[in-house]
Order: structure tokens, then sequence, then C-alpha cells
């Protein structure tokens, strides 16, 4: 089994896709069908809870619909505290080093995003990966 950080990006997009081909959703069925464990932590459920809060979300998504995504999705993660801070500054984006921080301290296979900043980065600690090849990972493996 693959261990891994998914990214608010990545979940977000799963909760709000309308393709089931979707990498992210992909990613998200491999989380629920058990192939891979993802580990989170209250920020990273918080980030998620807070775009899916957003007023311009609720054509996509009802209020009651992002709250039980979030709840879902507690009960599926592998939970862990937040990072302690101060996190190290890794990333363009100083909001995502929390990610970093989250993936070193859970000593996971590799952190998915699509975020382009963390995508870059290099010599982290941990790999870096789009949800897409997260899923090529899962295609490849016995």
């Amino acid at each position: 089994m693959i261990r891994v950080v998914l990214d608010a990006n990545v979940l977000v997009s799963a909760a709000l896709a309308r393709d089931p081909a979707a990498p992210s959703v992909r990613a998200f069925g491999a989380l629920l069908d058990g192939r891979i464990e993802a580990v989170g932590c209250p920020a990273l459920l918080g980030e998620i809870a807070a775009v899916l809060g957003r007023d311009r979300i609720r054509r996509y998504l009802s209020v009651n619909e992002a709250r039980r995504f979030v709840t879902d999705l507690a009960g599926v993660m592998a939970l862990a505290a937040d990072p302690p801070k101060p996190y190290p500054a890794v990333c363009r984006d100083s909001g995502d080093d929390y990610l970093v921080a989250l993936a070193r301290a859970a000593v996971v296979d590799a952190l998915v995003t699509g975020d382009r900043d963390l995508l870059e980065l290099e010599d982290i600690g941990v790999a870096v990966i789009t949800p897409r090849e997260l899923v090529e990972r899962l295609a490849d493996a016995p």
C-alpha cells in the first residue's frame, strides 16, 4: 500500500469533479477502497473545509454536501497532529510548508498535489507527484 499526503487541491478537485476518470477522483477512490493510505491533519481538513465553504462553490456542492465530504474524509484518513511550527521554509508559498512538514513527519511515500510550486521542489525528503502519477503507480502495482 502506498502511503501519501493528498494536498487540499487534489481533494477539493475530487469533491467537485463530474468525471469519474479524473485523476483526483481516481486518487480519492484509491483511498476509499484501501489501495492507498492518506495521512491528514486538522490544518489540512480545515483548508479543505474553508475552500468547500466558499460561496462560489455552492453551485457545485451544497453546504451540507461539503460538510459531509470533510467529515467522511476525516473518517478514512490516517489523522496525525498538525506538524509543529515553525514549518521549514521550503515552498515559494509559505502556506504550503505545513504539507511538506506533514509529509516528512508522517514518513509518506509521496505528497500528491496539482500545485506547480510544490511539484517543482527538489530534495525535500519526500517525493512530490501529481494525481495522475499516483494513478499510474497504482496501475503498475502488483
